[in-house]
């Protein structure tokens, strides 16, 4: 059994924790076994036992049932050991569903019997408290002795409906099909099957984790990138496991096959007392969007949107889309505005439709059709006008793909029509989605849709957000392909950022103050303006001359982050006198033992624009940064976005166009453009020295201002995890 890794997104894996083809062998005896033994099989009305052993006997290998106490269970001959079973048999999984105090024992002697993998149902181990995860450690240790891969414990079971194994106790089985369902909710997991029954959507595999103590969530992912009978795997994620194989699992399979993933926690607030604006700044839930972005997972908010994008993604994989352009085909204006709305909100676009398009929907449609897009064919249309109208829209060039809605009117043919449909999309090369709006009168339309293998939808504004999340994965894929490239690379070594940090190791303060931070981003090759430290106000005086005026004095403090906060700012200094002044004036705003003098800069002339980037290390996820609006109002704007390192141009420009402020990057009335490329280095810099210098917790520059259009740090605050002097 493999260790569990630490977390860190850089960190190397356990030296125990074998290749990812060593890992999956022990998958295989999960999800392909010719053998299976139930340990814990009883005939007990309303029992777990009975459910497994019910669920269970559509097994096409070998089956033993294990029952300590009965010699049959379900009219089938039942042993009352492992080692009781005769000695030619091989037993590849276990199923353990015994009280979670005998589960260490069974596992011993799974490992003596020469079992390759156990799913473990019994509840009763770290969930219960202290003396439950004391058992889970000893049932760990008992599986790591013997070689033996442990899913759950607490956990629904799994099935694999290609080789008809139901090893849950589930009312009933999964359709076999295309899509890998993975959850850490065993409720969940059950209601997405009911769900599935209705949709006709099937499954590779389907899988309840647990309590995730061996096979997590990378383990399963590398499995399903290699089965030839998954086209996409679908996540219900409560915590994640191994972020750093999480990360490289996914980046390898999304490539090939998408992953969709509803993460639940996002207003979870972040417990920590952050000392800086970027510990403020990332919380919990904005890591895990950044997380799962970066490793190009689609992420969706909610079990409608989960299920809508599961539907999508299983009826598409032949034909996904190659671009965001929606055509919408209605018999009802109203339906089309609400997909359009939806469409747009969600990134995507109406196609344009070209001219010889109209042109042929004029001969093909009455005289008050909508000529554009929404294609709006009126409400007397009947099957062949839906028909020739797809047909039509289908061969322009501008669309990507369709969406076809049918509200119930007294002239509308929904199972013909539906037929139509279907014809259709068997010859089309793009996708084409369904929204058969209403009940009973569309029921049968609907269900033909679905058996068909048409993304069927109730609402065709879920529809259109559906289709919009189906295509964030395809535009992703260069995305996909950079971090790859990226996490291949050796890290930057920052030589001289090391040794000037270096030089700041000792003493018993974590705050390095700002004049010694902007030595360490200088020689990380990041851009500050100059920094004196004043320790009198003659010094203060002397270097405001030297520096040339106006000047600008700030708070000198090993304890005091927030200068502004304190009136530790004085700004257009423009004499001498100014600068003493301001010096008496910063010094009797703050206690004697927060002052250590003033830092002196000459004044910015702006205007410009005000930004922030800085990074946080996290115990679990690494080091973190945001780059966003800076200034003073930093925390009020909230104007930020997460980037996890290593970095590149092209990851950066696509985290950064996500924030409000991209837009005057490029240029207002007010604010020159400024060099996109020069701010990219920058940030690439940071997650650099992020990564080559552990000793540092929190890294803050704000504001990065623009002169001359090239970024400079006007202000800097780093916060090491040892004592440190200034």
């Amino acid at each position: 059994m493999a260790a569990q890794s630490t977390g860190n997104i850089n960190a190397e894996p356990p030296e125990d924790s074998g290749t990812a083809d060593e890992r999956d062998t022990g998958l295989d005896a999960l999800f392909s076994p010719k053998s299976i033994a139930l340990i814990g099989a009883t005939d007990r009305e309303g029992s777990v036992g009975l459910a497994l052993a019910k669920n269970l006997g559509a097994f096409p290998g070998t089956l033993f049932f294990i029952n300590a106490n009965k010699p049959s269970v379900c009219g089938r001959a039942a042993y009352p050991n492992l080692a009781s079973i005769e000695e030619s048999a091989q037993v590849d999984l276990a199923v353990i569903a015994t009280p979670a105090a005998r589960v260490p024992a069974t596992l011993r002697e799974c490992a003596q019997a020469g079992v390759k993998a156990a799913i473990v149902i019994s509840a009763g181990f770290r969930e219960a408290g202290s003396s439950g995860a004391e058992l889970e450690q000893e049932m760990l240790f008992e599986a790591a002795r013997g070689g033996i891969r442990i899913l759950g414990p607490n956990c629904l079971g799994l099935m694999s409906p290609h080789a008809s194994i139901n090893a849950t106790f589930a009312a009933g089985p999964a359709r076999p099909g295309t899509l890998a369902f993975i959850s850490q909710s065993g409720a969940l997991c059950t209601a997405i099957l009911d769900w599935s029954l209705r949709e006709r959507v099937g499954f590779s595999g389907f899988v309840s984790l647990g309590s995730m103590s061996d096979v997590g969530w990378s383990d399963l992912i590398r499995h399903f990138s290699k089965d030839p009978n998954t086209h996409g795997i679908v996540m219900y994620m409560e915590s994640i496991d191994g972020v750093a194989q999480f990360i490289d699992a996914a980046l390898e399979t999304v490539p090939r096959k998408p992953i969709i993933a509803i993460k639940v926690g996002r207003t979870k607030e972040a417990a920590r007392a952050a000392a800086s604006h970027t510990g403020a700044l990332t919380g919990d839930d904005a890591i895990i969007d950044a997380l799962l972005h970066r490793a190009g997972v689609i992420r969706v908010d909610s079990i409608e949107e989960l299920f809508d994008t599961a539907e999508l993604l299983s009826k598409t994989a032949s034909a996904p889309p190659k671009g965001a352009n929606l055509a919408v085909l209605t018999n009802a204006g109203g339906p089309a505005a609400l997909a359009t709305d939806s469409l747009i909100r969600s990134g995507g676009r109406l196609c344009q439709l070209n001219e010889s398009t109209i042109q042929t929907l004029n001969t093909l449609l009455p005289a008050h059709w909508s000529h554009g897009n929404p294609i709006d064919i009126l409400g007397d249309a009947d099957a062949d006008r839906y028909a020739h109208s797809l047909r039509t829209i289908l061969a322009d060039p501008h669309t990507n793909g369709a969406l076809v809605i049918l509200t119930p009117q007294s002239m509308t043919q929904s199972l013909a029509t539906a037929q139509a449909i279907i014809e259709i999309q068997r010859a089309a090369a793009k996708p084409v989605l369904a929204s058969w709006m209403g009940g009973e009168n569309v029921a049968a339309g609907r269900e033909l849709l679905n058996a068909a293998g048409i993304a069927t939808f109730d609402y065709p504004d879920e529809a259109a957000r559906a289709w919009m999340l189906l295509w964030s994965r395809e535009a992703r894929l260069p995305l996909i392909a950079e971090a790859r490239r990226v996490a291949s690379l050796p890290p930057a070594p920052m030589v001289e950022a090391r040794a000037a940090l270096a030089k700041h190791l000792s003493g018993i303060t974590t705050l390095l103050t700002e004049s010694v931070s902007k030595r360490i981003l200088q020689a990380a090759g990041i851009p500050t303006n100059a920094t004196v430290h004043a320790g009198s106000e003659e010094d203060a005086a002397a270097a405001a001359t030297e520096l040339g005026f106006p000047a600008v004095l700030k708070l000198h403090s090993q304890t005091i982050t927030h200068k502004s906060d304190v009136g530790g700012v004085r700004l257009n200094l423009e004499n001498a006198t100014a600068v003493r002044q301001a010096w008496r004036a910063i010094q009797s705003s703050v206690p004697e033992t927060s002052f250590d003098g003033v830092s002196v800069q000459r004044m910015f002339r702006g205007p410009s624009l005000e930004l922030i980037c800085g990074f946080r290390r996290d115990p679990q996820y690494g080091p973190v940064l945001i780059f966003g609006a800076g200034g003073v109002l930093v925390e009020t704007l909230r104007d930020t976005v997460i980037l996890l390192p290593p970095l590149s141009r092209m990851l950066i420009m696509d985290r950064i166009r996500q924030t409000r402020i991209f837009t005057a990057l490029k240029g207002t009335r007010h604010f020159r453009e400024v060099d996109l490329d020069a701010l990219a280095d920058l940030i690439i810099r940071v997650g650099e020295l992020a990564l080559a210098a552990p000793e540092i917790e929190e890294l803050d520059i704000n504001p990065i201002v623009f002169e001359d259009g090239l970024p400079l740090a006007l202000d800097a605050r780093i916060a090491c995890r040892y004592g440190l002097a200034s």
